[in-house]
């Protein structure tokens, strides 16, 4: 096709064999879509193509990809506000007849595997190296290894005594990311040969609610707020250790040293969803056997109503201290109520 199709937040180029997706820059435009900057997505990964009206005189393109097409997708595991899909075109409405010709290009162009998932990732991860800054510690990642470091005013007693954390992404068999606009949002690595051990309550689907931070807690230079567990005092915080295997492994996740905790403004979607989106790249990538799948779980599913009880409790406890605003207190209970 070789055109052009601009609308808001991006503009989408359409080349013989895949659609160039450039992401424009500025306030308004979501976070997420400049840290990816631009993506390649090509014809064989996409599974349909629909054009709907938008919101206030729009029409939405949106170019839908195939499962398991898109590590960044797959990393994210559903969890991604509507506005905040890369492949969601946003046009002015006077537009609408030069859209549906493209998405009529488009649906010319899927191949006949359109309706399978992908046995391979087809649209490019974003690159190592990078790093984000975590509750409990700093998280990095160039291409091969992935690290923790614990900060003293986050980290749990248990991560203290593990140390900081080394990962090669041919001891992983995937990554779990929950995202940080959930109350209880983490990155969580899963080392191979425990695929199969999930979590208990309160991990699985995300963290107990006593990890949840109060405003200038963590990144090295809070005031010292704890995550429910007693701070560790002495101990050397430069040691670095490869990870160990853990069976069982650790309920929560502010207690595993293979995981990461966010909480508020700690671990945003533009950070630390392309850096799972990587890690899960490679470790794709990089598994001895092709028909082993990595394991992304999304945290979705109901929860135990005793854990949900326990959550309610200590998000009052929070609201009662003035580290929850009235309105964060109201909205973090209906999404709790909610996952019942």
């Amino acid at each position: 096709m070789g055109d052009v199709l601009a609308g808001i937040h991006a503009t989408w180029e359409f080349d013989t064999d895949s659609v160039l997706i450039r992401f424009e820059r500025g306030i308004r435009t979501p976070k997420l879509f400049q840290s990816l900057r631009e993506r390649r997505v090509p014809h064989a990964a996409l599974s349909s193509v629909t054009l709907t009206p938008g919101k206030r005189g729009t029409v939405v393109l949106h170019a839908v990809p195939r499962p398991g097409a898109d590590p960044l997708l797959e990393a994210a595991a559903g969890q991604l506000k509507t506005g905040c899909d890369p492949y969601r075109l946003v046009l002015p409405a006077e537009r609408e007849t030069l859209a549906e010709y493209y998405a009529d290009e488009l649906r010319a162009r899927l191949g006949p595997d359109a309706a399978e998932p992908a046995e391979r990732f087809l649209v490019a991860a974003p690159e190592a190296p990078m790093q984000f800054k975590a509750y409990d510690g700093r998280a990095g990642f160039d291409g091969d290894r992935i690290s923790f470091r614990w900060f003293w005013t986050g980290a749990s007693t248990a991560k203290w005594k593990a140390g900081d954390q080394t990962f090669r992404v041919t001891e992983l068999s995937g990554v779990e990311w929950r995202s940080p606009e959930a109350f209880d949002g983490y990155l969580r690595l899963v080392p191979r040969g425990l695929e199969g051990a999930a979590p208990g309550p309160g991990a699985g689907a995300g963290l107990g609610m006593s990890t949840a931070p109060g405003p200038g807690a963590g990144g090295g230079a809070g005031t010292g707020a704890g995550t429910g567990t007693e701070l560790g005092t002495g101990l050397a915080a430069g040691l670095l250790r490869s990870a160990q295997p853990m069976d069982p492994r650790p309920n929560r996740a502010d207690q595993d040293p293979a995981a990461v905790v966010f909480g508020l403004g700690y671990g945003p979607v533009h950070e630390s969803l392309p850096f799972a989106a990587a890690v899960l790249e490679s470790v794709r990538r990089k598994q001895p056997s092709p028909a082993a799948p990595a394991a992304v779980l999304a945290g979705a599913g109901r929860r135990d109503p005793a854990d949900i009880a326990e959550r309610i409790r200590h998000l009052g406890e929070l609201h009662e201290a003035g580290l929850v605003t009235d309105d964060e207190f109201s909205a973090k209970k209906a999404q709790l109520l909610a996952e019942l």
